[in-house]
């Protein structure tokens, strides 16, 4: 089974998101020589999700932020 793709990862530029290894963007394991794949939350922007069809079951996430709520 494939792990859950987030739709809003707090930090999506640490990791490479070409396959279900999420591997930190410093240490590929695919082997293939490229660089990173990034998230489509840095190609599209936040709600990259809402157009084409990717194929995601998707439930009411809001993007996480690094604040707490006052």
């Amino acid at each position: 089974m494939a792990k859950k793709f987030p739709l809003h990862p707090r930090h999506p530029e640490r990791i490479c998101w070409g396959c279900d290894k999420y591997c930190p963007a410093d240490s590929l394991g695919c082997g293939n020589g490229s660089g990173r794949t990034q998230h489509p939350a840095e190609l599209l922007g936040e709600d990259w999700y809402t157009y084409g069809d990717w194929g995601l079951e998707v439930e009411d996430e809001k993007p996480k932020t690094d604040e707490e709520p006052s």
